[in-house]
């Protein structure tokens, strides 16, 4: 039987292994194309850009230049792009200058121009370009609100997207006529391109009704400027089969999918049977931990669906509806819901986190659950499903020390769960 050190540090080395199978450096240089006859441009937004832009300038064969936006810390050293820090998931100014600053980088390009587009998550926030009309402090606003909702990501990005001067392929068909390659890291469930960042550079299907649908939806308060937006259909995206993006390709780098499976090889290698449960569960995520909580439980009691020792992996992008004070991110979130619906269950230990090292608005990426994390919080005086109402996440983790810190990890492919199960 392992002890619970080396149950906590294999849950750590899957955790590593997930995100090390997303590191640019491994994915950018086998996705290249050819040098053009013409310029090469690089633009790109996210918490992976800076990273995705290094790979490529060290594998890069002929001139570049350019410009990628991310997240404040996730900068690297590029000595021909430039990379800007902003913030997420609120926007703000400096990523303001960014999305114009990239508009004006792709200007006056011909066809035998190349743009490489490098897309990771975090992006939309990172490009707030607001559509004529709607300030910054509106788009500010309206993230917040749509944070707090418990919206998708689909459909908080449909709002952005429709809100925007820069994302839902218009970034694109800026570039018009060169050669737009998109290489693209993958956060959000189904690797839909139109939902990651927002989709700047690629078409976009959906219409500002669809916007005013899901604002209707969850209630949220829009600014009278992008109300009008919407209502008059000024906000209307590129679409798919417009002719200034008959030159773009896009190809998905890395994908939540490829993480489970790097952690898979790691979870077999110890002697777990892996069980892969999906790579884009969503919901809210106090359900889904009381779902995977009923799942190992099965495991752990009936061998089933997969006999004992077992790792169950998923990811996705749950949600959280936030109606406490608390501090909690969603994987937190997630991990709470399932040390209570666990009930102390021996056997049974988890890990949850961001890819991207930050879950919420912390500096934090997850944390460990193990068949004793109630009765040490019982013994500090901590009620954790007073916790869990109060969204409180992070707080209880911390006071348990059982906080998962990774720091910038340079990419992000999404949520990431292990569930080992003895």
């Amino acid at each position: 039987m392992s002890t619970e050190t080396d149950i906590r540090a294999l849950l750590r080395e899957m955790f590593t292994a997930a995100v090390q199978a997303a590191q640019p450096e491994r994915c950018i240089p086998r996705h290249l194309p050819a040098p053009p006859k013409g310029r090469t441009v690089v633009i790109g937004a996210g918490k992976a850009s800076a990273a995705m832009a290094q790979a490529l300038e060290r594998s890069w064969p002929g001139p570049l230049s350019g410009l990628v936006v991310t997240r404040y810390g996730y900068a690297v050293p590029c000595e021909r792009i430039t990379i800007v820090e902003a913030a997420h998931p609120v926007p703000d100014a400096a990523g303001l200058a960014a999305a114009r600053g990239m508009l004006e980088t792709v200007k006056g390009l011909s066809e035998d121009d190349l743009v490489i587009c490098l897309i990771s998550g975090g992006g939309s926030a990172l490009m707030p370009l607001p559509a004529e009309g709607i300030t910054l402090e509106d788009k500010q606003a309206i993230n917040r609100a749509l944070l707090k909702s418990g919206a998708t990501i689909s459909e908080m990005n449909c709002v952005r997207r429709h809100l925007s001067a820069i994302k839902g392929g218009r970034l694109a068909a800026a570039c018009h006529p060169a050669r737009v390659v998109n290489l693209l890291i993958s956060d959000v469930p189904g690797d839909n391109p139109i939902d990651i960042a927002s989709g700047p550079t690629v078409g976009d299907p959906t219409n500002c009704a669809d916007a005013l649908e899901i604002v209707a939806r969850y209630g949220i308060d829009l600014p009278a400027a992008a109300r009008a937006q919407l209502e008059s259909g000024a906000g209307e995206s590129i679409k798919p089969g417009d002719p200034r993006l008959a030159r773009v390709t896009t190809t998905l780098i890395a994908t939540p999918q490829m993480a489970l499976e790097a952690a898979a090889k790691v979870a077999a290698c110890a002697g777990y049977t892996p069980v892969l449960l999906g790579d884009s569960i969503e919901g809210e995520a106090r359900d889904v931990g009381k779902v995977m909580a009923a799942i190992a439980l099965q495991a752990r009691r009936h061998r089933q669906p997969v006999a004992t020792p077992c790792v169950l992996l998923s990811g996705g992008e749950t949600t959280v509806t936030v109606r406490g004070q608390g501090r909690g991110g969603r994987n937190v979130e997630f991990l709470l819901s399932l040390a209570v619906a666990l009930d102390g269950e021996p056997g049974v230990y988890a890990v949850a986190g961001d890819t991207d090292g930050v879950d919420g608005l912390e500096e934090i990426a997850g944390a460990f659950v193990t068949p004793d994390t109630l009765s040490r919080a019982w013994a500090q005086g901590i009620r954790p499903r007073d916790v869990l109402a109060n969204n409180d996440g992070h707080g209880f983790f911390e006071a348990l020390g059982d906080s998962l810190v990774t720091g910038p990890t340079l990419t992000n492919v999404n949520d990431f769960r292990a569930i080992v199960v003895l």
